[in-house]
């Protein structure tokens, strides 16, 4: 038995389905959050029947989320650690893992502080009572500084220093309100307030600050979902990544 249905009502439901069909959900690296707000942004104007959704964390919290079913179609991880341990649990669909983006790790203190510092050793000087840096343990800028610190002898050194944060933008607050005397940042984040923050010291790092991207074996719209990266590895993606700092892998 056929059924026949208005005209407009066959419409509406071609629409409702190819509105769904485009829609992904993005969850990014909290140290992404300005760059990939406005790659969604442009990407949405140029594919006006595509809906980007953005989710923004430390990626430990990220990787968890997905590791627990979360509703991802993309992760962007500020590491390529956090990354791995994700395609060891077979959540990424490993022929779309790229690079994307490189970061550098710093060091900032508020913009009027009269501290200098030449290595990470000064920061054990007395006009530094408090250290904003970020949970190593699920937050990649904190990974980095950890190691950075072991390198240098200064980690369990400086713990009665320290202050634990949730993720990057958690320390630049800290910092750019002065309720720290320094913190440990991308380089990019830094960059977002020069009118509050300083960078102090650009740390040396024996690994890279990688950023990359796949997409999930979860996620419900593979092909939006691959020309949504693909659109982030374009020249006009990169453009954007550029004018927050981020360096191309």
């Amino acid at each position: 038995m056929s059924r026949c249905f208005p005209k407009v009502f066959i419409l509406l439901i071609l629409i409702s389905s190819n509105v769904w069909a485009n829609e992904i959900t993005v969850s990014a690296a909290s140290s992404l959050t300005n760059a990939f707000r406005d790659i969604a942004e442009q990407y949405q104007t140029e594919n006006p029947a595509s809906k980007v959704f953005l989710n923004f964390a430390a990626s430990g919290v990220l990787q968890q989320q997905i590791a627990h079913g979360a509703p991802v179609d993309i992760f962007a991880s500020a590491d390529e650690k956090t990354m791995d341990l994700l395609v060891q649990q077979q959540f990424i669909q490993n022929d779309s893992l790229q690079l994307f983006a490189k970061n550098q790790l710093v060091v900032i203190t508020p913009i009027d502080s009269k501290i200098r510092l030449s290595d990470l050793s000064d920061l054990q000087q007395p006009a530094i009572k408090r250290i904003a840096i970020s949970n190593p343990d699920s937050v990649p800028v904190g990974h980095y500084s950890k190691i950075a610190l072991q390198k240098n002898l200064l980690w369990e050194v400086l713990q009665e220093k320290t202050i634990r944060t949730q993720n990057v933008r958690h320390s630049l607050d800290y910092v750019a309100r002065k309720e720290v005397d320094a913190g440990f940042v991308y380089r990019t984040d830094a960059m977002l307030t020069p009118d509050q923050v300083q960078i102090a010291l650009t740390v040396d790092m024996q690994e890279n600050v990688h950023y990359p991207i796949a997409i999930t074996r979860n996620g419900t719209n593979k092909i939006e979902a691959a020309n949504f990266i693909r659109y982030v590895l374009s020249a006009a993606g990169q453009k954007i990544l550029a004018q927050y700092g981020f360096n191309a892998p």
